[in-house]
């Protein structure tokens, strides 16, 4: 079968011979379908590939499904397992068939149980699995959210125990697992579950801010605390003390792990449950958003054999994320690499994980001593909070391994100044520190409702931008904004394609698909960044509107920008000086280096994000503020 879909993506152009091998032997090397690694990667376009394979078939395709209008006998004559597993749904009936939507055309055995299952004819309909399983999560609990919104009077909420030996079907069942899918389905971070006087509130964070999702009775607090601590394996009986603990559930086709916090208020057991997505370690450093310079000065460290990089900035901002990008991007059969977490957030093939524990002794530094001793190539310590794992770093790095570890601090230069306050020495940070990436995280704007207008003189100023020579300035934005790199499985806005200038040349790696052009060819007219070209007037911004596909917030999905130091021979002799962060900072941006809200005016000029969001992800730096 996997073949057979190849031959068609092929001779329908959809694919080249080169990405299809790549998505095969991924397939292979995991044991599942083609089809799925094609959907993940996000080699092609969902909509794409369906219409082909139904066309293919001589199968109709399905724009949309009325969630409303699905008869509640086949809900009921279909399991939900099943329907999930398989990604179909039988959506409408008449005399003659049963129509039943199918996200692999290609797969006849579902529609062969379900004639046996439903006794009638059968009549295939393509859709995407977004939209069949958008629709199978809202007919199946269509019937739940009543019994779980109001509490019947005089009825009490069943008791604990009863919750264990209750089956799949039960109401509370279904409500915890409908959070599950539908915070895997909305993109969601985080699910928030918290009692207040009269109900329990549900609230997703999406894309790094918290939006209200579910409500239920107050009475069923205990059952929905209980169904999670089951699953998380917590004492349910214990609700004085805080507790931790993880879930991993198969949602949609997707293995995510659910890391589950409770603690205890004066209104009852509150739930936070962070959601770790499996898939989000496939990416690889072209999907973050850098601009070609950061993307090669980040991409030629990281392949150092020995020294340090260090990512800073606060909880939320992406450092794991940026961290695992480099590990999958340095992970070779030849290399041994090592990580200390707290906790471990993702399993990574190939790599040596360790979860630091304090309790019971096994600290960061503990950890990085024993990794000394296992011959290592590259180590991943989680944090250096303390000196006593600072030094062991450095030690580490100058004896021939690459460190990479982060910092919690709000610039790139402010990473120095924060070792020397642990106790470590200038002259072994100038000997041992590679370079420090600081990071933020902005909303990317919907490119299906995205508004293009003219900026205004005082964003420009908020930005950074230089106004005593604007026209400079733009034009050096927007050859930078040209140079954004985006991989294929980073989707737009605005573009899905790498991008680069004639005079930088990115690293080449085998294990990256690219399509590189020239900032001169896209910014032709009708190419992806003719809204860079200048007309003379103030720059084209970009601002939210709103719309289905984002959920009426303008947002779709998050991107990083970023503060590259390297420390090359001008700051190590600031270091060696002592100099203070503010010196380091203004000889790194005399030697190329962008400051935070600098890289997000180059991805608003890019299109990427909004003014509103770097802005309040970033702060001008006193050198900005005087420009």
């Amino acid at each position: 079968m996997n073949d057979y879909l190849g031959q068609i993506l092929i001779r329908r152009e959809l694919l080249d011979q080169e990405v299809l091998a790549g998505a095969q032997t991924m397939a292979d090397e995991k044991g599942v379908d083609l089809l799925d690694v094609l959907l993940a990667t996000r080699a092609v376009e969902e909509d794409q590939l369906l219409r082909a394979l139904a066309d293919e078939v001589g199968m109709p395709f399905l724009e949309t499904i009325d969630a409303e209008k699905v008869p509640d006998e086949l809900v009921d004559a279909v399991p939900i397992n099943f329907a999930r597993q398989h990604h179909v749904l039988p959506y409408a009936q008449d005399a003659d068939a049963v129509y039943v939507a199918v996200a692999d055309p290609l797969d006849p055995f579902p529609l062969d149980d379900l004639r046996a299952l439903l006794g009638r004819p059968i009549e295939a309909r393509a859709a995407t699995r977004e939209s069949i399983d958008d629709v199978i999560n809202r007919v199946y609990q269509r019937k739940q959210d009543a019994s779980l919104q109001e509490a019947k009077d005089g009825e009490d909420v069943e008791e604990l125990q009863d919750i264990i030996d209750q089956t799949d079907e039960a109401p509370v069942i279904r409500w915890v697992n409908d959070l599950f899918y539908g915070a895997v389905k909305d993109r969601a971070s985080d699910i928030h579950i918290e009692p207040t006087d009269d109900k329990v509130i549900v609230r997703f964070r999406i894309d790094g801010r918290l939006v209200l999702r579910k409500e239920a009775h107050k009475g069923n607090l205990s059952s929905i605390v209980a169904r999670v601590k089951i699953e998380a394996g917590l004492n349910i009986a214990e609700k004085r003390l805080p507790q931790d603990g993880r879930i991993t559930k198969k949602i949609a086709g997707k293995v995510v792990d659910v890391r589950v916090s409770t603690i205890p208020t004066a209104k009852g057991e509150r739930i936070v449950m962070r959601i770790l997505d499996k898939a989000n370690i496939m990416l690889d450093l072209v999907d973050l958003g850098f601009a070609r310079r950061e993307l090669d000065l980040l991409n030629h460290m990281i392949h150092r054999p020995n020294g340090i990089l260090l990512v800073t900035g606060p909880t939320g901002s992406g450092k794991t994320t940026t961290l695992y990008a480099s590990l999958n991007r340095i992970n070779t059969p030849d290399k041994n690499i090592l990580t200390a977490e707290d906790p471990v957030e993702y399993e990574l093939r190939g790599i040596g994980q360790l979860h630091v524990q304090a309790k019971i002794g096994l600290t960061f530094a503990s950890a990085l001593r024993s990794f000394l001793r296992q011959d290592p190539d590259v180590i991943m310590v989680g944090e250096i909070r303390d000196h006593e794992t600072a030094e062991i770093a450095i030690h580490a790095s100058l004896t021939g391994h690459l460190v990479l570890s982060t910092l919690h601090t709000n610039d790139a230069p402010g990473a120095i100044n924060r070792m020397v306050e642990m106790g470590v020495q200038p002259f072994q940070i100038s000997s041992s520190v590679l370079g420090v990436l600081a990071q933020r995280l902005v909303r990317r704007l919907c490119v299906n409702c995205r508004e293009p207008y003219r900026a205004t003189e005082q964003q420009l100023i908020e930005l950074g931008i230089d106004m005593s020579r604007v026209d400079q300035t733009l034009a050096d934005l927007r050859r930078v904004a040209a140079t954004t790199v985006m991989g294929r499985s980073s989707h737009p806005p605005p573009m899905d394609e790498e991008l680069g200038d004639d005079d930088l040349e990115l690293v080449e790696d085998p294990t990256v698909v690219r399509e590189v052009h020239t900032a001169e060819e896209e910014a032709a007219p009708g190419g992806l960044f003719a809204h860079l070209q200048s007309d003379g007037g103030m720059p084209i911004f970009y601002k939210a509107v709103g719309c289905d596909e984002c959920g009426q917030t303008g947002y779709r999905g998050r991107m990083g920008i970023f503060e590259l130091m390297v420390i090359d021979e001008p700051v190590r002799k600031a270091i060696l000086a002592n100099a203070d962060s503010k010196t380091i900072q203004k000889i790194a941006r005399d030697r190329g280096m962008r400051t935070l809200r600098e890289d997000g005016a180059r991805q608003v000029i890019a299109g990427v994000t909004s003014v509103e969001d770097v802005l309040a992800a970033t702060q001008a730096t006193e050198l900005e503020a005087a420009e």
